[in-house]
Parts: structure tokens; C-alpha cells; sequence
């Protein structure tokens, strides 16, 4: 009945199996989902399905991993991909439930949002005859993208002195203090400059927004530091990159994003090695390839010649997503597993990987050890079986020319 309920009513749904380890762990977190929404009155229902049992739907949805949520609103459907914690998700819900370009009818309305997200985008300016195009565009990218970010629209009056506009209607994003404005003619497609765009220039890079960045053109340069423990490398690394991010945005935006990221763990799978703490490495996440610097970096000058010489090829491509490499995340992936499953839960594990071992060398032995059934008749020409007497003893055998006489002869005597 969940495709006739979708219809007329906003869901939130968790797509799990029985058998997924990480479903039972987020079972808790889930239930924390539904409860707060609903003690906020939020119009969002919040439900599970098992795809084992309805198997149909987990089809029509094409789910692949687990656990897999989206949210339904009417026909459309929006995949959530971020971090696995309460406050995370309700945050999706409460953007992606709402209307997909929200007004903004006041200064301290504008004020007011500001104050609350680090990144926006505003279309600025009523309806032109001349750019209708524009808020089509930005309606239509707007749905596709507010999985992300916060979308708006909003008169030019309302908008703080420092912002200077040459002309209305526009698109603007507020970001890293400032902003910048859409260029129809410079920065191309309206959805492609957004989705460049959807990003502080620098920010802490996890591994859901690292992975997000495969579905954008850009490199990405990150200086891998330990946030626990830094050393004074760890920050000249950090700052070097902010510093860049900054000073050569204009450059390096189409080409770029700058970050930093806390630990190796996620770069160390990615990479099927490991990274040193702290250092500096460039992803292509379009074909899970990257970059090493060959020597030390010191300066800013240093990191400009590093990201110049990956755009030009000079500095050679690691990895990749090629036929080989493929096979062996494969088997990286499927070994860092199993070694992560005994570390956290020995005992399962041992139960897990010893019952399809045990349950095959019980078979082998069956199959070796099984005696065939003697059905077969007895040939032509061949003796016959000593018979039996009325006991169930083989009656004795008299040689020919024999004077032995049986025991009924010898009765008879």
C-alpha cells in the first residue's frame, strides 16, 4: 500500500536488510528520526521497508546498498547521502520537505538565513521577458540540487548595501563571507555553475561530501592533517591551502576545490595504500584516481607548481578505475572488511566465515567417505550366493566327491 500512501503524502524511508550489519547499528538513529519529527510536527512520515521481503520495490527504487533513505515527495524521490546521525538527516528532511525555492520577503528574514547556513543560492530580481530563461533554469536546477543546499528568491531590496547587482533578475551565492554572481556568458549552463559552486571554496572534507565530488568535474586538493594531534607541518598545510583557496580562486575555481580533511582512513581505501600525516594529495573522485607531490612542500610556491603540474600532466596519475585496478579494491575492500568485522565483533565473525567452511567440509567428507549401494545383479556364469538355511546360516558347502555327510543326514541315521 506504500505506492498508493507516496502519492498524497510526504515519506521518509529506510530501505534495509535483515542480514545488513550496518542497518542494525543504525536502527536506534532512525528511530531518534522519527521520533523528533514527529514531536515537531513535521508533516514527514518516517517508515522502513525490507527489501528481502518486498523485493518488488527495492526494483522499482533500484536500491543497491543498505541502509538507503529517501525521501518521497509526490512522484519525486531524493536520495540522502550524507552523514548517518539524527541531526543531519532531519536537517534534509526539513530542506528537501519544504518548497524547493523559498521567499524571502524581508531584510531580517535574509538576515536571518544567512546567519543559519554557511551557503545559499538566491535568485535575485522579478520575472523578465528577456531572462525567463534564467528563472526556469534555476527553478529546474533548484530541484535537482536541494538535496544539498538551501535555494531562494528574493527582491533586490531587501539585500544587504555591500551587494552590487549591474542588472536583475540574477543568480547569487552567498558564500566564504561574500558572493558571487552567475554569468551566462562566462560560467555556461546555469545547473553546472551551481553544482561547481555548491561547495565552500574551503572547507573539512568528510568522506560524503568527498564522494558527492564525483559527480562534478573538479579536482580535489586536500591537505591530510590529524585534527586530534596537530603538528606545525599539519598546519602550514592547512593554512597554504585556505591561503590558496583565497588568493587564486578566480584561477583555479574551474579547476579546483580546496579542503582539508581530519585522518587518513577514508584516502587510505581509496588509494589501496597508505598516506602519510600530514600531506598533500589531489583526488580525480570522476575515476578514483590522485596525485603525489614528488618533493616537499614548503611554500605556497611549491603547491602552485604541484597543482600546475597535475593540470598539465607533467606529475603522473595514480590509480584510476581501470580493469585491474577495479579488481584489486575488489579484493582491498573485501579484505579490509573482514579484517574490520573481527576487530569489532570476533566471536560473529568467527560464526559467520566458519559456517559456510564448516558446512562444505562436511560435505567433502560426506561425499568421500558415502559407500555405494550394492544393487547390481550377479553376472552370467558367475556362482551364486551361498544360500541360506532357515536360521539365516549359509548352509556348508559340500566339494564334489565328498563323504562329509549334513547334519539332517546324520538325524536321519
Amino acid at each position: 500500500r506504500f505506492k498508493e500512501y507516496r502519492q498524497d503524502e510526504l515519506w521518509l524511508v529506510e530501505f534495509y536488510a535483515p542480514w545488513c550489519a550496518y542497518c542494525h547499528t543504525f536502527e536506534p538513529i532512525w528511530y531518534e528520526v522519527g521520533a523528533e519529527l514527529k514531536s515537531l510536527g513535521s508533516p514527514v512520515n518516517v517508515g522502513k521497508i525490507d527489501t528481502t521481503e518486498h523485493t518488488s520495490i527495492a526494483s522499482e527504487f533500484n536500491i543497491r546498498g543498505y541502509p538507503t533513505i529517501k525521501l518521497f515527495k509526490g512522484d519525486l524521490s531524493f536520495d540522502y547521502k550524507g552523514p548517518r546521525t539524527k541531526d543531519a538527516i532531519i536537517e534534509f528532511t526539513n530542506r528537501v520537505s519544504g518548497p524547493v525555492v523559498r521567499p524571502l520577503s524581508s531584510v531580517q528574514l535574509f538576515q536571518h538565513v544567512m546567519s543559519r547556513h554557511d551557503l545559499i543560492f538566491v535568485y535575485i530580481g522579478g520575472e523578465s521577458l528577456l531572462k525567463v530563461h534564467i528563472m526556469k533554469e534555476y527553478y529546474k536546477a533548484a530541484t535537482e540540487y536541494i538535496v544539498h543546499t538551501y535555494f531562494f528568491s528574493a527582491s533586490k531590496e531587501i539585500l544587504p548595501k555591500a551587494v552590487t547587482l549591474q542588472d536583475v533578475p540574477v543568480v547569487a551565492v552567498f558564500k566564504d563571507g561574500t558572493y558571487y554572481l552567475y554569468n551566462e556568458f562566462l560560467d555556461g549552463d546555469l545547473s553546472s555553475w551551481i553544482n561547481r559552486e555548491r561547495f565552500p571554496s574551503y572547507f573539512q572534507i568528510d568522506s560524503f561530501s568527498l564522494y558527492q565530488m564525483g559527480e562534478q568535474s573538479k579536482l580535489v586538493a586536500l591537505a591530510v592533517v590529524d585534527e586530534k594531534n596537530p603538528s606545525e607541518e599539519s598546519i602550514r598545510y592547512k593554512t597554504l591551502m585556505e591561503r590558496l583557496s583565497t588568493e587564486y580562486r578566480d584561477h583555479y575555481k574551474s579547476d579546483y576545490q580546496f579542503g582539508y580533511m581530519d585522518g587518513n582512513e577514508y584516502i587510505n581505501g581509496l588509494i589501496m595504500g597508505e598516506v602519510a600525516i600530514p600531506s598533500i594529495i589531489v583526488l580525480n573522485m570522476t575515476i578514483d584516481g590522485y596525485c603525489l607531490p614528488e618533493s616537499k612542500i614548503e611554500t605556497i610556491e611549491d603547491l602552485l607548481r604541484f597543482l600546475n603540474s597535475v593540470l598539465d600532466g607533467s606529475t603522473s596519475l595514480l590509480g584510476g578505475n581501470g580493469f585491474l585496478q577495479c579488481t584489486k579494491r575488489i579484493f582491498f575492500k573485501a579484505k579490509s572488511t573482514v579484517v574490520s568485522m573481527f576487530q569489532t565483533a570476533p566471536i560473529f565473525s568467527c560464526f559467520v566465515c566458519g559456517l559456510p567452511v564448516g558446512i562444505a567440509v562436511m560435505v567433502i567428507w560426506a561425499t568421500c567417505t558415502a559407500v555405494p549401494a550394492n544393487d547390481e545383479k550377479p553376472e552370467e556364469g558367475a556362482p551364486a550366493s551361498p544360500a541360506l538355511d532357515a536360521h539365516g546360516k549359509k548352509a556348508t558347502e559340500l566339494q564334489p566327491g565328498s563323504t562329509e555327510k549334513t547334519s539332517e543326514a546324520k538325524k536321519e541315521d
